[in-house]
């Protein structure tokens, strides 16, 4: 079998890739019920509910815990990088999210203080995830393994 035809049939990685999709979509369609309006650019930003990087990580894992087993060293090393992508989402990158909402709340103080020329850049805020956006992106995560390497 040639390396694209792995590629193609390579469950574990569509499964995960699937997750990640459904997540960023699952975002544009909240944000529709939510907030009343269609925002298609939400697909491509980070951040939000769900957390589609913990979709993407707990799919990949889940898909190999039930394939290869719970006792397995490619679980090992899947649970390691999901927990680490995780913690980074509501860890190091949430904290950025906020320092960049203060630093655009400095840049408008210092825009009424300095009128002529003063046109930063917004720094931008949603970068990470709330332990709850990151346990939804889990769950869905979890059922797409589930659906994938159980059901289909």
């Amino acid at each position: 079998m040639n390396s694209f035809a792995e590629l193609l049939s390579n469950r574990w990685l569509w499964t995960a890739i699937l997750a990640s999709t459904s997540a960023q979509l699952f975002k544009v369609f909240l944000i529709l019920l939510i907030e009343r309006r269609w925002r298609p650019a939400a697909f491509m930003e980070t951040g939000g509910m769900p957390s589609s990087h913990s979709a993407m990580v707990a799919a990949l894992t889940t898909g190999v815990g039930l394939s290869e087993g719970v006792g397995s060293a490619p679980f090992a090393i899947s649970s390691v990088f999901a927990l680490i992508v995780m913690y980074d989402a509501t860890g190091v990158r949430h904290a950025s999210g906020q320092q960049g909402a203060l630093l655009n709340e400095l840049i408008s103080e210092l825009r009424d203080v300095v009128r002529a020329g003063f046109a930063p850049l917004p720094v931008r805020v949603l970068l990470g995830h709330t332990y709850l956006e990151v346990l939804v992106g889990l769950l869905l995560g979890v059922g797409a393994g589930f659906l994938a390497f159980r059901v289909l």
